[in-house]
């Protein structure tokens, strides 16, 4: 029992005098891939082909969707929730015309 005290005590101190180095490499990491997907979305254009616009709408909605949480069954939730995916994909084509 007073080994695993005594580890468990170890283990904190090393964990309080570690070099902050070692998560700034895990933090630049996801700050430059939160940087990289929005210049991604920032160079997306939308297409002036009608049959283009509506593939790429149709891949922006996928996108959104995936994001969110399932569709639901109840035919009421369901209406709700296409009004949200309607209300983001307004937001983000919004922002893609600006």
């Amino acid at each position: 029992m007073s080994e695993v005290l005594l580890l468990m005590v170890m283990l904190f101190a090393a964990y309080l005098f570690m070099p902050t180095t070692w998560f700034s490499k895990v933090v630049v990491n996801e700050e430059s891939k939160r940087i990289n997907t929005q210049r991604s979305e920032s160079l997306l254009v939308i297409p002036e082909d009608s049959v283009l616009r509506r593939h790429f709408i149709t891949q922006l909605r996928s996108q959104i969707e995936r994001d969110m949480y399932p569709r639901p069954i109840d035919p009421t939730l369901q209406r709700l929730y296409d009004a949200m995916v309607d209300d983001e994909l307004e937001n983000r084509l919004a922002a893609l015309a600006a």
